[in-house]
């Protein structure tokens, strides 16, 4: 399939009048990086004017970004090449009703040592070991040799696009990839409400196969050490918690591969990134 729609863009490019250069933005998410070629695979919403959505390598002029970021850019046609040049990181919007606030909190939780300094890409996970709505223990040492994506919820979460979007791409996510080898684990943030039988009744919305669909709790301090490794932020506010999203890949190996912040991307584009990975 890649090989055919990179024959049709080219066909597509040889379209294009001799010496005349078209321009076509576009956006989506970096699935992988390779510097060495100067390419970026992008999971890109459909360019309109030009070619459908799909995730396909671009070389790449000027800024490159690592996996799982967000990114705008410009797809340049020639006559016999093409390129992307002007990759911006995109904006999201984020969850939290007061932003600045949330990030001035979490600066005095770093200083003061409260939470655990946000693991990088390519570093390697600190282990961690929670309670699943089956009342399992599960350990992210135990999931070596898998893909592992991680997400962070709260099941009295009122909006639809925050906690509920981020369940519903691990639905599509266990439906796409329907494979042990891919192990999707859902944290509360609340753990005080969210015990393992409230979580079960949570992961049966999306009739989730506990076997590969880990929804877990755990001590509040444990909690909050696991939200702090990936930059996850809540606090209370009028009987709520207001909260980041954060959604993260973990690879084969134990190290981090990505942590896509906030809701700006689609169920597809995760599934791109997870291929991706599954594929290393």
């Amino acid at each position: 399939m890649l090989i055919t729609m990179r024959f049709l863009c080219l066909l597509a490019a040889l379209c294009v009048s001799a010496g005349a250069a078209s321009r076509y933005e576009g956006r989506g998410l970096v699935v992988a990086a390779d510097p060495e070629h100067h390419t970026l695979t992008i999971s890109h919403e459909a360019i309109p004017g030009y070619m459908d959505a799909m995730a396909m390598p671009f070389e790449v002029r000027g800024r490159s970004l690592p996996p799982g970021t967000n990114v705008t850019f410009t797809l340049v046609v020639e006559q016999r090449r093409s390129w992307i040049e002007n990759v911006r990181e995109a904006p999201f919007a984020s969850a939290e009703r007061d932003p600045s606030l949330a990030k001035r909190l979490e600066l005095i939780d770093r200083v003061t040592g409260t939470v655990p300094v946000a693991v990088k890409p390519g570093e390697v996970v600190p282990d961690f070991k929670l309670t699943d709505q089956a009342g399992k223990a599960v350990s992210l040492a135990a999931l070596l040799g898998k893909v592992v994506a991680v997400t962070f919820v709260y099941t009295r979460c009122p909006l639809p696009d925050y906690c509920l979007r981020l369940s519903n791409n691990f639905d599509r996510l266990s439906k796409r990839f329907p494979t042990s080898e891919l192990v999707l684990l859902t944290i509360s943030f609340d753990p005080v409400h969210d015990t393992a039988d409230k979580l079960a009744q949570y992961g049966g919305i999306w009739k989730a196969d506990a076997a590969r669909w880990h929804f877990l709790t755990g001590a509040p301090k444990e909690i909050e050490r696991v939200t702090g490794l990936f930059g996850v932020t809540a606090w209370k506010d009028d009987g709520l918690l207001t909260h980041s999203l954060h959604t993260a890949i973990i690879g084969r190996d134990g190290r981090l591969v990505a942590n896509l912040e906030g809701n700006k991307f689609s169920a597809k584009q995760l599934g791109d990134l997870v291929e991706k990975t599954l594929s290393r």
